[in-house]
Parts: C-alpha cells; structure tokens; sequence
C-alpha cells in the first residue's frame, strides 16, 4: 500500500524548483520624467500598431471570403 505521508513531500520539492524571484517594483516617481511629446508619440504608436492591422483586415474582408470559398 502507498503511503500517503511522502506525497506531500514528493510534491513540495518538485514546487520549490519553481519559485520564482520578487519583482523589482518601486513606488518612487521615475528619474526622467516624460515630456507630453514623448507621451503622444508613445500613444500614436500604441494606436496605430492595433488600428493599422485591424483596418486592413476589415478593408480586405471582401477578398478574404472570396479566396477560403471551397
């Protein structure tokens, strides 16, 4: 028969390879803030890498239906 009291054990030392180390997080403001330029580029760039792919998908659908048509 089993026993049950090494399947704890067995269980614990396979988890311990896996933690993983603590974030670096700070709380403090950053040490070069951004300029209002850098945010609205930063926001353009944001926008458009999820506009740009999802218009063009939209604009071809058309096509996109007339090519998977078997």
């Amino acid at each position: 028969m089993l026993r049950l009291p090494c399947a704890p054990r067995l269980l614990q030392a396979s988890l311990r390879a896996w933690v993983v180390p603590k974030a670096q997080v700070s709380t403090k403001p950053a040490r070069t803030p951004t300029s209002p330029t850098e945010q609205a580029i930063g926001l353009s760039v944001m926008f458009f890498s999820f506009l740009i792919p999802a218009g063009w998908v939209l604009s071809h659908l058309d096509s996109y239906k007339k090519g998977s048509a078997a």
